[in-house]
């Protein structure tokens, strides 16, 4: 028997005793559930009020990647060698594919250019900002942990980009970026006149014209809601598979034979979706930029 084999029969057999551990204790009875409520794990509360403003996790979120975003360029760019080491190539190898297959594959040198440093600042923030959304942080202030007196918030992931405001305003930017940039390099009319595909003439070029008029405000949907829903939809099962699932059914003994998978989508999420999502979001608006100038619909 090879040794992979025997590690999985050997971890198989320590899930089965778990499982058979937890409805010995816990039994499969149900408890009643009057106070998990998973919707409240993405409300956000009012923690400071700044005139107009609150400041609550969300922006904590922000701010953090924000953070992250400059500091780690700015980090990194003072400190660039000749000879690099791992994280300098990881960094160069990390730029390369934003400047060539993000920005260059999607427009012109000339355009790439001019571009890169709003695609690139794009990519990195959505990134962290989807990154530090599985890093459990004190910001759950439902649930309080009593530390030498102070209560302090209990540890909950939560990601900026799961509430859909900030997906949103991303998005705005973008549509305002590349429809004045189509309009800057066409004029208004020429730049109306572009939306409609090449060889439509006659009557039908006002149903086309309504047609992808709507499908350019549809753009703001396929940027925001996309980014959002995934990384809500990836957050909810986290936190269904980590237990929340067990709670809600009332279930005790569920929690262990449901955990293994939570730890797997958890790591899916991170290892995957975080930077797909984020590649999704910056690659579509290159492509929406490159398409705004590009002589042909």
């Amino acid at each position: 028997m090879s040794t992979g084999k025997r590690i999985a029969l050997i971890v198989g057999g320590i899930y089965l005793f778990l499982i058979v551990l937890a409805i010995g204790v816990y039994g499969w009875s149900r408890l009643d559930n009057e106070e998990f409520k998973p919707q409240n794990e993405f409300k956000l509360d009012t923690w400071i009020e700044l005139g107009p403003f609150d400041f609550n996790k969300a922006v904590l979120y922000l701010l953090i990647a924000s953070a992250l975003t400059i500091g780690t360029m700015v980090y990194i760019s003072r400190r660039m060698q000749a000879r690099p080491n791992r994280v300098q190539t990881a960094v160069e190898w990390l730029y390369t594919a934003m400047r060539d297959n993000i920005t260059r594959g999607n427009m012109d040198d000339a355009m790439a250019r001019k571009w890169f440093p709003f695609i690139g600042t794009l990519f990195l923030f959505i990134w962290f900002s989807n990154l530090i959304g599985y890093i459990p942080l004190p910001t759950n202030t439902h649930e309080k942990v009593d530390i030498l007196g102070a209560e302090i918030p209990s540890f909950a992931l939560y990601a900026a980009t799961a509430n859909l405001s900030i997906p949103l305003v991303l998005a705005l930017v973008v549509f305002v970026a590349y429809n004045l940039e189509g309009i800057r390099a066409k004029g208004f009319v020429g730049y109306l006149k572009s939306l409609i595909p090449a060889g439509i003439t006659g009557f039908a070029v006002v149903p086309i014209f309504i047609l992808e008029l709507l499908s350019n405000f549809m753009r703001l949907i396929s940027l925001s809601v996309r980014l959002f829903a995934n990384i809500l939809a990836g957050h909810l099962i986290i936190l269904f598979m980590a237990g929340g699932l067990a709670v809600l059914l009332g279930i005790e003994a569920l929690g262990v034979v449901i955990i293994p998978f939570g730890i797997a989508i958890f790591l899916f999420e991170v290892g995957l979706v975080a930077t797909l999502q984020a590649f999704i979001f910056a690659t579509l608006s290159a492509i929406y930029l490159g398409g705004a100038v590009a002589e042909h619909h």
